[in-house]
């Protein structure tokens, strides 16, 4: 039986959701379906209720007219430090203090400009060049119909691609073999993030720290210094490290291991979902395909594995059909908790003369999940619409809730303050990646089951999906 208890606090405090397991309270039922958990509360306590999970006292706010409020108080709402402590527990360095590392956070944090504006497109080039020759590395034997699994296609192209695009080549004559080892030791680690991240320790998670140990080996000066043609952004970053005394070689190397992750650990699945729902929508998958190829008319380009493709961001981003199909997937695939924590006692005023009182330490949290499924801003909500960011051939970015715009209708990389910083770059890789699979290759499922979101990632990010599944391609005539 799950009793829940709801206690009216002090004035002004939501109500709280206990829960009758001392500690645990609501995390069981909360880790199985954040989704419907949210939504039952929601509609017994209102808009705005506390929910005791794990010992921690998490406020959630349901109505997206309210995020604004949560977003633009960051003074009071603090995110890093929360990120800061998790990041460094899951891999393996000290935490960022400021008495230890003055300014160290500050400064990674100014490196993100190596992701945006002209540094970007420098490295989406490089991606683009990377990406063309793993293709064809891969499939371009492929003149007949080859079969694989499309996670682990998905998996093995974008890691190796992301990785040499950052880290630089592997000069040994077995360069993808030594990458391929790193990807597996990092899909095992990568199976036991959400218990990491969600504080269990490492030593109850069998084989995890011992896989964590090798992968951060794999980073150590020594290790790094042999690989070739590195990006800006990976080299800033050990310029920086060099100058704290204080940070051992092991925990820089732990720090481009926890880069790799956030590299890659959403962005290989969202791949996988943009690709398998074009392929399980035929008019979808012809809608892109015929965009994919004009421009490549447009612009004079040849397609298939011996040509190569260039394209420029003004190019990428106006393949609206693309992008769209691509935001349909994330919207569908996509489940982040987004988490601010109350500096000091505080009062949070909200629209409609609302107020939210806050303790200090007390956890708010957006969970755009709802907003993504909810079917007054997004009509069938369940149902993939390859079309449903564009209007009138343009992009469409007007969505309404009850009649009234939404600032917020689209968050798959979080808000505000903890807004990813690579986003620019995962959207671009993402487009790469299909407009190469789509312009070289004949595409399509080769079994018919479905396939489910997992829900074991539930607030982390981008969710996996429950099975395989195999698909072939050939290239095209």
């Amino acid at each position: 039986f799950l009793f829940f208890s709801v206690f009216n606090r002090k004035t002004g405090e939501p109500p709280l959701i206990n829960g009758w397991i001392p500690y645990l309270g609501k995390a069981l039922i909360f880790r199985k379906d954040a989704y419907q958990f949210l939504l039952d509360q929601q509609k017994k306590f209102g808009d705005i209720f506390t929910v005791h999970i794990a010992g921690r006292y998490i406020t959630f706010i349901m109505d997206p007219f309210q995020y604004v409020y949560v977003i633009r108080n960051s003074k009071q709402l603090e995110f890093h430090e929360f990120a800061n402590k998790m990041a460094s527990k899951t891999f393996d360095y000290p935490a960022l203090s400021k008495g230890k590392f003055p300014e160290l956070k500050e400064n990674l944090h100014r490196i993100y400009q190596y992701l945006q504006g002209k540094p970007l497109d420098i490295i989406s080039d490089h991606m683009m060049k990377n990406l063309q020759d793993i293709f064809e590395w891969k499939c371009s034997q492929a003149t007949d119909w080859e079969t694989e699994k499309m996670y682990k296609f998905c998996c093995s192209v974008m890691f190796e691609a992301s990785f040499v695009t950052l880290y630089g080549r592997v000069p040994a004559a077995d360069g993808h073999k030594v990458i391929s080892e790193i990807r597996d030791k990092f899909i095992k680690f990568d199976a036991s993030f959400p218990y990491l991240a969600a504080n269990i320790p490492i030593e109850l998670l069998g084989a995890t720290k011992k896989v964590r140990k090798e992968l951060i080996h794999h980073f150590l000066l020594q290790n790094m210094t042999k690989w070739l043609g590195g990006s800006k952004v990976v080299q800033a970053r050990q310029d920086i490290f060099e100058k704290y005394e204080l940070l051992g070689d092991y925990d820089k190397a732990a720090h481009h291991f926890a880069f790799l992750w956030a590299s890659v650990g959403n962005t290989i699945p969202a791949t996988f979902w943009a690709m398998y729902y074009l392929l399980r929508h035929p008019e979808a998958l012809a809608a892109v395909r015929d965009e994919i190829d004009h421009l490549l008319q447009s612009t004079g380009q040849k397609r298939g594995p011996t040509y190569n493709i260039h394209l420029t961001r003004e190019q990428l981003d106006n393949l609206v059909y693309l992008e769209s199909a691509l935001n349909e997937s994330l919207r569908m695939c996509s489940s982040s908790m987004n988490i601010r924590i109350s500096q000091e006692d505080f009062v949070l005023k909200l629209e409609g003369n609302q107020e939210v009182v806050l303790r200090k330490g007390d956890w708010i949290a957006l969970y755009p999940q709802i907003l993504h499924m909810d079917p007054e801003v997004y009509e069938d909500p369940k149902e993939y619409k390859f079309d449903r960011y564009i209007e009138n051939g343009k992009k469409k970015t007007t969505f309404y809730k009850a009649g009234r715009k939404l600032k917020y209708f689209l968050m798959p990389f979080g808000s505000g303050i903890s807004m990813c910083p690579g986003r620019f770059l995962a959207m671009n890789e993402m487009k790469m990646f299909l407009f190469i699979l789509l312009s070289h290759f004949d595409v399509e499922l080769a079994e018919n089951k479905a396939v489910r979101l997992d829900n074991s990632r539930m607030g982390l990010g981008i969710l996996l999906p429950d099975v395989d599944i195999a698909f072939r391609y050939k290239l095209r005539s």
